[in-house]
């Protein structure tokens, strides 16, 4: 779809089955939530990645829990340990880990149970391209992304890359939780507009939380 899918304001917007944005979720909570990641990231300094195709990610990434998320020339996958640190990734703060069960619980997946926190900023101008989230060990349980601080716009596809995507705008507070069947769906990020917001300035922060699974440690 061309337009933004942004025109429907329900607290909890269905997007497929096992898919929902629940609008503002997170909003109340929110510079909690930024106390928490600014903790975690003087830990665990943001990085951009690089790619297996030895591209350099455009987003900044930083992760807390049991297991965090990296990239270089070796793969994509979850380690337990900051490659850059070698000590354990920060541990998830209550905060953090109770807005994702909520929500999750909130949108039909109760028992969430994250066990990675996969922490994006996102300049004017980063994007991500079209993916699935398939490094997980454990593909019952859902994917739970909160934004926080400038706008973005959400691609929402299908099980291909190729398949039709949907357009909406994230805005502060605005949550994406998808399982079940939606698990596996392509999703991404358009590049940022420039914009400011009080709590983040000129960036976008984003906590994708995930069940990774004690299998992908390394």
């Amino acid at each position: 779809m061309d337009l933004f899918d942004d025109i429907e304001r329900e607290a909890v917007l269905p997007l497929a089955p096992g898919a929902a944005l629940l609008r503002g979720f997170a909003r109340d909570d929110a510079t909690a939530l930024l106390d928490a990641v600014a903790g975690i990231a003087a830990q665990a300094l943001f990085r951009h990645l690089v790619t297996p195709g030895g591209h350099t990610m455009s987003v900044a990434t930083t992760s807390c829990g049991a297991l965090g998320w990296t990239s270089d020339d070796s793969g994509y996958r979850y380690t337990a340990r900051d490659p850059a640190t070698g000590r354990h990734w920060p541990a998830m703060p209550n905060t953090l880990r109770q807005l994702a069960q909520n929500a999750a619980k909130l949108a039909g997946f109760a028992g969430f149970t994250p066990d990675a926190c996969l922490i994006n900023r996102y300049a004017p101008g980063a994007r991500l391209t079209l993916h699935q989230d398939r490094n997980e060990h454990d593909f019952a349980a859902p994917i739970v992304s909160v934004s926080l601080g400038i706008p973005a716009v959400f691609l929402f596809g299908g099980m291909k890359r190729s398949d039709p995507t949907r357009k909406l705008r994230l805005a502060h507070g605005d949550v994406v939780v998808w399982g079940g069947p939606a698990r596996l769906r392509f999703h991404g990020i358009l590049p940022l507009a420039h914009a400011t917001h009080p709590l983040t300035g000129d960036c976008r922060i984003n906590l994708t939380f995930r069940k990774a699974g004690s299998a992908r440690e390394r």
